[in-house]
């Protein structure tokens, strides 16, 4: 069962200024749900309420704040309080916290750290923003092969509380290459006397340094674990991805596929904390490069304005068309896009995703163009041949556009590009110009305009 955090009550004692009562009241709830109440104060009293907080709970709230909190801190604290709350936070995310932090801020919180530390926190912000060693953890659990069962569980038990985790173990050699894995149970479960290396697995999936740390979040998912080894070219272990991390990971992708999708620059700040022009910048530029390629659509309206003045009725019809293509795009778009995050589909999957989406696209076109064309003949007597016309163009439209929905995600993917631009925006406005002029071909022959 959630204990709900009692905002009312912890803000009558810091007003009353009962800060021992404050201590024991925090110390009741997890330290999420203290950093979300810190995240809801005005900085001063923020910083005094953290300021309250335990050692170890200091660290562990700490951690959970947001960048501008965590730096109001920094600047309230002393050297020596900070170096407790730099040693007491993971790698990980000590790292994560220092990207976000003013240059000057990062010296002050490097100048604090121990020496081991502040080259271990230096030698993670070395690797690229998106790899799997930006976001791992050195504090892991290593065994060796030749222990026994009885020295490995004394080691957890001497090491494990400054372990991200120890429900998994990693078995290395002497130059700390990767031999195997072991988990805590297994241990547990087996002989004393009985070796390490007759119990530990040693097909061990793992991933390197410099791969995509979309990669990790996939294998964790994939293989359901709670933790992933991370080694380097020479295969020896330098740290592990655990599975709250790979959480992370997925749900900032998809806060930046949505947005990517919503014709938007990704943003790193919340809505809430982002400036009014700072989120005019982040939208201006698609939607002038939309509003560029959409001016094409209008070029091929004045191509054919001889068509249309010749039977107005034409132009009727040119909304539905172009608004049922650009859905048919974005559907199939949005499938793609979602296949290639999760893995299921890549771009050697282009052959089959272009035959399966022009099936679909048959089926579909088919049943839209026959209920059109029925639509039309009833509502527009003795318009046949423009009910044909708006049927045959209804067809082609869908399945242009399935095509390209289904395609272009993929060949972005190939060329090393975001899948997420070639969204329903995107994708639309290059639907709605050649479905244009489709209709408008189609209407000529037919019409013989």
């Amino acid at each position: 069962m959630t204990n709900i955090i009692n905002t009312t009550k912890l803000l009558e004692l810091l007003d009353n200024r009962k800060f021992h009562a404050l201590r024991d009241a925090l110390a009741e709830y997890n330290e999420v749900d203290i950093a979300q109440f810190l995240g809801s104060l005005p900085r001063e009293k923020a910083i005094l309420a953290f300021r309250t907080l335990s050692k170890d709970e200091a660290s562990d709230v700490f951690s959970e704040l947001g960048s501008e909190m965590q730096q109001a801190i920094i600047a309230s604290v002393t050297d020596a309080e900070l170096a407790e709350i730099v040693e007491d936070l993971s790698t990980d995310d000590a790292v994560d916290m220092l990207e976000e932090l003013p240059a000057n801020v990062v010296k002050r919180v490097l100048k604090s750290a121990k020496p081991g530390t502040r080259a271990l926190i230096n030698q993670f912000l070395k690797y690229p923003e998106d790899s799997a060693g930006s976001i791992m953890t050195a504090e892991f659990t290593d065994l060796r092969a030749d222990m026994t069962v009885r020295q490995a569980i004394h080691r957890i038990r001497r090491t494990g509380e400054d372990r991200e985790t120890v429900y998994t173990c990693y078995v290395i050699g002497d130059g700390r290459q990767l031999e195997g894995v072991v988990s805590l149970k297994d241990l547990l479960l087996a002989n004393d006397s009985a070796l390490v290396k007759e119990l530990m697995d040693t097909n061990v999936i793992s991933i390197g340094t410099l791969e995509d740390r979309k990669e990790a979040a996939r294998l964790l998912h994939k293989y359901g674990f709670l933790a992933l080894p991370v080694v380097d070219h020479e295969m020896r272990l330098v740290g592990i991805i655990t599975i709250d991390d790979a959480m992370d990971v997925m749900e900032q992708e998809v806060s930046e596929d949505f947005e990517v999708m919503g014709a938007l620059h990704p943003s790193e700040k919340p809505y809430l904390k982002t400036g009014v022009f700072a989120l005019a910048k982040n939208r201006i530029v698609w939607l002038l490069v939309l509003m560029v390629s959409g001016m094409v659509t209008g070029g091929i309206l004045g191509r054919y304005e001889a068509a249309f003045s010749a039977m107005p009725l034409l132009v009727t019809f040119i909304p539905m068309l172009t608004d049922t293509g650009g859905n048919a795009g974005s559907q199939s778009s949005t499938l793609i896009i979602r296949g290639i995050a999760t893995g299921d589909i890549a771009g050697r999957d282009i052959p089959a995703v272009l035959w399966k989406e022009l099936r679909v696209a048959l089926v579909v076109g088919v049943a839209l163009s026959v209920v059109n064309y029925i639509r039309l003949v009833i509502t527009y007597p003795g318009c046949g041949l423009v009910a044909l016309t708006v049927a045959c163009t209804m067809l082609c439209t869908v399945v242009m556009a399935k095509t390209i929905g289904g395609v272009l995600p993929l060949i972005a993917n190939v060329f090393h590009a975001d899948p997420a631009i070639m969204a329903a925006p995107l994708i639309t406005t290059i639907v709605d110009a050649l479905s244009l002029i489709i209709y408008f071909n189609i209407a000529s022959k037919l019409l013989a305009l």
